[in-house]
This record gives structure tokens, C-alpha cells and sequence, in this order.
């Protein structure tokens, strides 16, 4: 049975896996196969099916139902085919359940989308064997902090967020890290989001002095108050999370706009190798497609290193560098990624582009 054969009798059931037998590396590719999440899924069984096909190794994929107490029939579907890693694991229900199992069979899970600190704490603790593709929980605030504590702490700084609960807890992060650094925003507010203009927020930062704006908030808000801005003749600098990477409507964000995000990998695979293989087999390089192709590289690198010496996979996997698709990457002692991936970009021409501090 061919690869492509075997994706495409992918089962129905909430937990079913599908081989399909080569040489190498035997890989399991854990991802919802239907339900709401089935797109998200594609993504990642397509990534790892390119990488795995290309080598000529085994993909074993099991459906993710993402639901309660159905991690114990993932793990089981995994060691009945005798994978030697398993990728994908879109969802922590399925984790909760499946390390425990998968630990025992010495099979490490590399998952490209689980972030809690909680489930890597209980990981840690237990000795599963869970490495994370994902940026942890806190990275994007992280990040947003060593920014405005390296290039905005001269400067009269405003906090603002649109009450949603990842903005409100993204920015009372950063507002508690600059008070613990002694700078104390000049402003903060809470904004009513989706509103057709905020000139009213705009003259209350101007009011307060700020000068750079940090947002916790969507976009097409960021859009809005950046229009708003220079209508007023008002010169704020301003910033966003990862909720910028999202399309330019209803209102184009205006240029020089700021944001801390994960990379466009969509826009990294148009030099790769692997981006033009994957277009030219049909498959855009976007969302989760990449991430699982970068998985499969490092499990299979992985299983060479641990064939050389008794050591587990597990153990090759920690502190090994790796070059893949995604550029290079090391798992730190916590089985996090030893660089935090997000960047600060800016606005320019219709792209977000690495930020370049203008020559003084």
C-alpha cells in the first residue's frame, strides 16, 4: 500500500490508525482526521507524509479525536504499530492521556501545537517523554517584553487591551514585568473592540504623553486606533502580539505598525527545498504543514542517532541541534525550544518584515 493510498483511507472511527510499510523509521502522525479540527489535521498529515515519502519510512496516522480520556487509545494504536516517534498531537486532551503509556514504550511525542505549562510541568515531573514544536505558553509576552524593555524604556509607555481574556492576560504580563523593571506605564485602559473608530482613545493617550503603545487586542482594532492616530495628527508607535498575523481587513494596517509574532513559514518555504516539493506535489507550505515536516525531520534524526548507541530516543532528542525546514533547532532541558521563536516585525508594503532599528 502506498503512502498517498494510505492517507487517503484514513478511518472514521475515533481511533484507528493506518499504516502503510517501508524501510527506515517508523513514524506515528497523531491528528484529527474529522470534526471541526479535520482541516488543522490535513495540515499536519500532509507536512509529515512529504518528509516521510520522500525518505521511503513507515507512517502509522491515528485519528485525534480530541476529546476526554481518548489519549489511552491513541498511545494504544501507536505501540500495536511499534512506531519509534509519534508527531502531530494537535490537542492536550490526547497528550493527558497518551504519555503515561508512551512512556513506557519508549516512544517520544513531538507535538506542533500544544502550549500549556501545566501539561510540560506534569511531563517533566513524571518523566514523559513530550518535546514541544510549539512556542510554550508566555513566549509571545516573553518576547513582547525583552522588546519594549530593550528599545521603549526611555519612552512614556501606554498599555491598552479589548478586555478579551488573552488580551487582558497578555498585557497584565507585560504591565507586571515593567513595574518589576521600575518603569510604570504612563497609561492603561481597557478599549470596546470591533468599533468603527477610536479617536477618542487616541486623544486619551495623547492626554497621558505616551508615545509608544503597546495593544492587547485583534488587528482590525490595531488598524483602526493607527488610522485614528494620524488623522489626529497624533505620533504613537504602536504594538501588537500574535494576534497581528491575520488578514488586512476590513481596514489596511497602516506601515511602520509593529508586532511580536511567530515567522511566516509560509513565506520561509518559498526558497526551501521542501516548499517547492510540497507545491509541486499540490500542498501549500502554510499553517501546521511545515511545523510536522520539521517534526519528522528531527524524529528520524532522532532514531539514527539512538541506533548508533543504547541509549533511548528520548535522549537524543534533548540538547541535539537540528536543521530542518524551520530553520535550526534544539530542544532545551525542559523539552522546550531552546530559542524563543517570536519575532518583532513591522508593517511594511503588505508584509510583515523583521524589524530594523532606523540608523541613529
Amino acid at each position: 500500500m502506498t503512502i498517498s493510498r494510505c492517507l487517503g483511507l484514513l478511518p472514521l472511527l475515533l481511533v484507528a490508525a493506518g499504516e502503510c510499510h517501508a524501510a527506515g523509521v517508523t513514524i506515528g502522525v497523531v491528528a484529527p482526521q474529522t470534526g471541526s479540527f479535520a482541516p488543522l489535521g490535513a495540515e499536519i498529515a500532509a507536512g509529515a507524509e512529504a518528509k516521510i515519502r520522500q525518505d521511503g519510512d513507515t507512517i502509522v496516522t491515528v485519528n485525534e479525536p480530541c476529546e476526554d480520556n481518548s489519549g489511552g487509545a491513541v498511545a494504544d494504536a501507536l505501540i500495536a504499530a511499534k512506531v519509534q516517534v509519534a508527531i502531530g498531537f494537535l490537542c492536550s486532551q490526547t497528550l493527558d492521556g497518551a504519555l503515561p503509556k508512551l512512556k513506557d514504550a519508549n516512544i517520544p511525542a513531538i507535538t506542533v501545537s500544544v502550549r500549556s505549562r501545566i501539561l510540560m510541568e506534569d511531563a517533566l515531573k513524571n518523566g514523559w517523554p513530550l518535546f514541544r514544536l510549539a512556542p510554550a505558553d508566555g513566549a509571545e509576552a516573553a518576547k513582547i517584553i525583552e522588546v519594549i524593555l530593550r528599545d521603549w524604556a526611555s519612552s512614556p509607555i501606554a498599555l491598552v487591551e479589548d478586555g478579551t481574556i488573552h488580551g487582558r492576560e497578555l498585557t497584565e504580563a507585560v504591565r507586571n514585568a515593567l513595574e518589576q523593571n521600575g518603569l510604570k506605564p504612563v497609561f492603561t485602559d481597557t478599549y470596546r473592540p470591533g468599533q468603527e473608530q477610536q479617536i477618542a482613545l487616541v486623544r486619551r493617550l495623547k492626554r497621558a504623553g505616551a508615545t509608544k503603545v503597546f495593544i492587547g487586542g485583534d488587528r482590525s482594532d490595531v488598524s483602526i486606533i493607527a488610522r485614528d492616530a494620524k488623522a489626529e495628527k497624533i505620533a504613537l508607535e504602536l504594538m501588537g502580539g500574535d494576534g497581528m498575523r491575520a488578514a488586512d481587513q476590513p481596514l489596511p494596517l497602516a506601515d511602520g505598525v509593529l508586532a511580536v509574532t511567530l515567522p511566516d513559514y509560509t513565506a520561509r518555504a518559498d526558497a526551501s527545498p521542501a516548499g517547492v516539493a510540497l507545491r509541486a506535489a499540490g500542498v501549500e507550505p502554510e499553517g501546521y504543514v511545515l511545523p510536522a515536516y520539521a517534526a519528522v525531520e528531527i524524529a528520524i534524526k532522532a532514531v539514527q542517532a539512538a541506533a548508533g548507541d543504547e541509549r533511548p530516543v528520548a535522549q537524543h532528542l534533548g540538547g541535539m541541534p537540528f536543521d530542518t525546514v524551520l530553520g535550526q533547532i534544539t530542544f532545551d532541558a525542559g523539552h522546550e525550544l531552546s530559542q524563543n521563536p517570536y519575532q518583532l516585525m513591522q508593517w511594511r508594503s503588505g508584509a510583515f518584515v523583521p524589524f530594523s532599528a532606523p540608523a541613529q
